[in-house]
């Protein structure tokens, strides 16, 4: 745990990396308290932008910075949402009300890495896709410095931030299975499930036991599960400079 005096220090560094951890609204949570069974909703119509609840959150400060760009498509017979990061960040985020859920499934495709990328350095951090689990951790479990850094930006701005979120990456140099903290911030930490660019171009599906997958990645901080707050898709190209093109199709949230 960082005493006072090591959060003072660290704070600007760290109010930073805490814009990268993925806002989940609140009001759109709170909207969704009538459904009879909490699930994700299709993408949508091809040819037309994403339908809600899904929507695109950037930045708390994105300013001039460019969004990753998300529209729906059709690929090889499934209906799918085109991601494409030029220079950019953005993720497509779909609250959900808390709920207590063990698989998540999906396909994916990658059509242009992002060679540059590297997870271990903050110039590096960039993903060419990732599919991104936000969960409900009590803030009581988090060090003191990570608390007191959370509050403060959670009183910046009226978007609910998660306390943990895990981020399934297909990277183009770590191993899979290489697991590791985003290199701003421990609240957001990634599993690499695919590498290199020998699946490019073709639909890859997997399905997570996102259960498992916390206690792996967050155990040090809880000996449970939290609800699911939320999920999304994204890619960011805004640190390496680069462009790069993914699909995700056939979400779904197993209770």
């Amino acid at each position: 745990m960082q005493d006072a005096q090591t959060f003072s220090s660290s704070r600007h560094g760290a109010l930073l990396a805490l814009s990268f951890v993925v806002a989940v609204p609140f009001v759109a949570m709170c909207d969704r308290a009538g459904a009879a069974e909490p699930a994700l909703t299709g993408f949508g119509t091809a040819g037309s932008a994403p339908q809600a609840p899904w929507h695109v959150q950037g930045l708390p400060q994105q300013g001039s910075k460019p969004l990753t760009r998300f529209s729906v498509v059709d690929v090889d017979g499934k209906r799918a949402v085109k991601i494409e990061a030029d220079e950019s960040y953005a993720n497509l985020v779909h609250p959900l009300n808390p709920v207590s859920s063990t698989h998540l499934a999906w396909q994916w495709r990658l059509e242009k890495p992002l060679a540059p990328a590297d997870l271990r350095s903050r110039s590096g951090d960039d993903t060419a896709i990732k599919v991104c689990v936000f969960f409900d951790m009590p803030i009581d479990n988090m060090s003191f410095a990570d608390r007191q850094l959370l509050r403060l930006a959670r009183s910046k701005t009226t978007d609910f931030q998660p306390t943990a979120t895990i981020c399934y990456v297909w990277d183009t140099q770590l191993p899979v299975g290489t697991t590791l903290d985003n290199a701003f911030t421990r609240r957001v930490r990634y599993m690499v499930l695919q590498s290199g660019n020998d699946r490019l171009d073709r639909w890859v599906a997997e399905k997570r036991d996102i259960g498992a997958d916390f206690l792996k990645l967050f155990g040090d901080e809880s000996k449970t599960v939290p609800p699911v707050l939320g999920v999304s898709v994204g890619a960011d190209s805004d640190n390496t400079k680069g462009h790069t093109v993914s699909y995700v199709s056939g979400l779904v949230l197993e209770p």
